[in-house]
């Protein structure tokens, strides 16, 4: 099962005089790879090669390495750790001494390698998406129990009567989150689902 990052790391080595240094985040938008690239990218380095996926999306660049030496290597190693939602920007500093193709795939596939293995991380779950309305008073217990399992509320809109809730979680908590709700509401709480995996 795919699992992302819990938030940025970082990895730096030393190849025949070159610098490497290796920064990786979890994203969860094509706008938030760009941001984190252009926000760490170095004016004066050499490249800045970096790849990123996101689901079925993915990009990655050499950076004026030669072709195929640098971002898919990078993107390589994504996959190899079984990463979804992530980032990964490796920034070199020539160091005088060519490294080769080869040198060149094994330095940034290498550097994104050891960033996302030493990287604490998280499944990605699959969540369904369901809704429900509860009481004003029932919305903090409701949030704890929902946390409990791991689930998120995805849209919360304050009404008359109550709150409106729109969550997601996994296919296997909601029938143990529709029996404490029930429990909690004298079963007046009621989960309903409005859509395919989100």
């Amino acid at each position: 099962m795919p699992s992302t990052l819990l938030g940025p790391c970082e990895y730096r080595e030393e190849i025949r005089k070159s610098r490497f240094i290796t920064f990786a985040a979890p994203i969860t938008s094509i706008a938030e790879a760009q941001d984190f690239i252009a926000r760490l990218s170095e004016p004066d380095a050499t490249h800045n090669c970096w790849a990123w996926k996101l689901g079925d999306q993915y990009r990655s660049t050499d950076d004026g390495e030669p072709g195929g030496t640098a971002g898919r290597p990078i993107l390589a190693a994504i996959e190899a750790q079984d990463c979804d939602q992530v980032v990964v920007l490796v920034i070199r500093w020539y160091g005088g001494i060519q490294l080769g193709t080869g040198g060149l795939a094994r330095a940034y596939g290498g550097g994104a390698n050891k960033c996302l293995q030493q990287a604490e991380k998280r499944l990605l779950v699959s969540r369904v998406a369901v809704t429900c309305n509860c009481g004003f008073n029932e919305l903090a217990l409701l949030k704890i129990r929902l946390a409990e399992l791991d689930g998120l509320v995805t849209n919360e809109t304050f009404t008359g009567n109550g709150v409106d809730l729109e969550l997601a979680l996994g296919e296997a908590c909601i029938e143990p989150l529709q029996r404490q709700l029930a429990d909690l509401s004298r079963g007046r709480i009621l989960l309903q689902r409005v859509a395919a995996n989100v």
